[in-house]
């Protein structure tokens, strides 16, 4: 019987998968998974996962998408609440983005689009959230950060995009959880740093990583939900890393 559900968002990341994977193996966990491409997750097609597709992650899209939580399966939301939330969105380059190096490299049109990917985006969802959450019942909410955010861990410079919008996200959610504590007590924000994990977003990146450094998709998610599980609902929001260890914003 499902006694809780947790909410992927972005589901078709590598440790979301990963995520989603673990949760599987527990009967008692309902799922609800979001993505523009969930074909990875035609093999769950059992009373244990609701699958969301969205076209993008606009404003309009993400509204749809809440709606569909909420009416995916009335009943058992109202049995099972959710009590994990992972927002997994993220965007470190692509076809068109490649981290700054030196100040020459900084585009204004690449700015925008990594500063909405990265922290606009997981407003929006945090935005919509935030009345199905509040509640009784204990919610952790985790957004995935990176340590490059840190302002005062800055000692290498350079990824000048990527670290201001990772930036902009923990200053939002330092915001909001003040907020929050005001009017949903229950909710507990997370910015999460994985380290450095086996996946695209890394791979360019991997060759100067010592192989004791470069963790498995599976590693973080097991981490990460040891880390939820026992965190204290305190109303702050905790910049956290793969051990569980606070860094400074």
């Amino acid at each position: 019987m499902i006694k809780t559900q947790t909410l992927i968002i972005g589901a078709n990341s590598v440790i979301a998968k990963a995520i989603a994977a673990k949760l599987q193996t527990d009967t008692e966990v309902g799922l609800i998974v979001i993505s523009r491409d969930l074909s990875c997750y035609s093999g769950m097609c059992n009373e244990q996962i609701n699958k969301i597709t969205v076209p993008d992650y606009q404003s309009s899209s993400i509204e749809q998408a809440i709606i569909g939580i909420t009416q995916c399966d009335q009943a058992l939301i109202n049995q099972a609440p959710i009590t994990q939330v992972f927002i997994c969105n993220g965007v470190l380059h692509n076809a068109q983005l490649k981290p700054e190096k030196r100040l020459e490299d900084f585009s204004a049109q690449a700015f925008q689009q990594v500063m909405q990917i990265n922290a606009l985006i997981p407003m929006l969802w945090i935005q919509q959230l935030t009345p199905i959450l509040t509640g009784n019942t204990p919610c952790t909410l985790t957004v995935f950060s990176a340590r490059v955010a840190s302002i005062s861990d800055n000692h290498l410079g350079g990824w000048y995009s990527y670290r201001a919008s990772k930036a902009a996200l923990n200053m939002l959610l330092k915001t909001a959880a003040i907020e929050l504590f005001r009017r949903a007590k229950n909710i507990k924000l997370i910015a999460f740093h994985p380290g450095t994990t086996d996946t695209p977003l890394s791979k360019p990146f991997q060759q100067n990583v010592p192989a004791d450094k470069l963790f498995t998709s599976d590693f973080v998610a097991a981490q990460l939900l040891n880390i939820v599980e026992n965190i204290e609902l305190d109303g702050e929001a905790s910049y956290l890393d793969w051990q569980g260890k606070s860094i400074t914003w």
